[in-house]
């Protein structure tokens, strides 16, 4: 037998850990209310096919980072490594598209294979609001605004950058990763990394690594 220790890249959660868990998720929690999202709790575990078709099968996230088995009814499961695509498959099946536009907050555990290092974990928490059939761009100030609510109330914001980017849809994926490996190929001696659905530039100076993934 092991000793005992967690499984790498998780942690015990003791109960000054938990009071602060707790404290986060339910700011979370009453932020989301007063903006008119409503709680959804999802499976921690969904047939495979949930993620890897919205998320890409060429994804780091996919081909990587997924946690899947094939269970004794001979069904691929994985387990959730983000909750947007379990949403959807509880709107899809529960018979809500109808109701749109729909807006839901959600907590929980999510799980990605990943090397741990500090900060990051194989099982992590994760707090989260999604805005189903809803296009404008009013959309995403209100989901910033309610980020910005949340870190406030925590009394964290003002130490706290606001970072925008986007991943794009799979065609401009597709033209950037051209275009970057075009760029590669005037310079032999620039060290780069491109696999998959992802790409990671990496800089021969001091500069720490850029990650252009779906991280």
């Amino acid at each position: 037998m092991r000793s005992l220790q967690p499984v790498r890249g998780t942690q015990d959660l003791l109960p000054e850990m938990v009071r602060r868990h707790r404290q986060v998720a339910e700011t979370a929690r009453s932020a989301a209310e007063l903006y008119g999202f409503a709680e959804i709790a999802t499976p921690i575990f969904e047939f495979t096919e949930v993620f890897s078709r919205p998320i890409g099968e060429t994804t780091d996230i996919v081909s990587k980072e997924m946690y899947s088995f094939v269970d004794r009814g001979g069904e691929e499961i994985t387990l959730r490594p983000e909750n947007t695509a379990g949403v959807v498959r509880a709107v899809l099946s529960g018979g809500l598209i109808q109701n749109t536009p729909l807006r839901f907050f959600y907590s929980g555990p999510m799980f990605r294979y990943e090397r741990p290092q500090k900060g990051r974990f194989r099982q992590f928490h994760q707090i989260g609001v999604e805005l189903i059939a809803v296009s404008q761009p009013q959309a995403d100030i209100e989901v910033i605004a309610l980020g910005s609510r949340i870190l406030d109330v925590l009394g964290i914001r003002q130490h706290t950058v606001l970072e925008l980017n986007t991943l794009g849809d799979p065609a401009s994926r597709t033209a950037y990763r051209e275009a970057l490996v075009t760029f590669r190929s005037a310079f032999p001696s620039f060290p780069r990394t491109v696999t998959g659905g992802s790409i990671a530039i990496r800089c021969a100076s001091s500069i720490p690594k850029k990650n252009l993934t779906d991280a």
